[in-house]
């Protein structure tokens, strides 16, 4: 169903995924156009180990796409490091695959939002956060992207840190 990766020297480890997507703040979101152009779209995220957690307006291309289509792919760069005198990049990254949907269920939009709230305003107070939150509820929806395949690669430089040119 899924490709294995050729540089087989290069790919990351399931913890070495985990913690670039845990730590990543953007990624970019691949989906199907149909009889259309495939559409990806940067997004922020939070990732909850079985899947990640976006939030959007609730209607779109992005939402229209979901519903049509719901296999998805997601892409977080952990690391890209220029090296312009070795005609190269010094990178890491994780692409996820699964089935993309709205989330429906009140508790786990809630839970998700709340997630997506601590990540990127980790030192607002609670009671704040949870003000926001209940003034936009109506005007946004939560998507969920349910991992089937988690692959990861870094550059062959990175695999023997110790050998990097500098």
């Amino acid at each position: 169903m899924f490709y294995e990766m050729r540089r087989k020297r290069q790919l990351l480890t399931l913890d070495e995924c985990n913690n670039i997507l845990k730590n990543g703040t953007s990624g970019v979101l691949a989906l199907s156009g149909g009889d259309s152009f495939p559409y990806a779209v940067p997004l922020s995220y939070v990732y909850s180990g079985s899947s990640i957690y976006f939030h959007s307006a609730l209607t779109g291309h992005k939402t229209s796409l979901i519903q049509k289509f719901p296999k998805a792919s997601f892409c977080v760069i952990g690391s890209d490091n220029v090296m312009p005198l070795e005609y190269t990049t010094y990178f890491s990254s994780v692409i996820v695959f699964g089935e993309i949907h709205i989330v429906e269920d009140k508790d786990k939009k809630m839970a998700a939002i709340k997630e997506l709230a601590v990540k990127y305003a980790p030192l607002e107070e609670e009671n704040k956060m949870q003000s926001v939150i209940n003034n936009e509820w109506e005007r946004f929806c939560i998507i969920e992207l349910a991992i089937k395949h988690i692959s990861g690669k870094k550059a062959k430089e990175l695999i023997n840190p110790g050998n990097i040119k500098k």
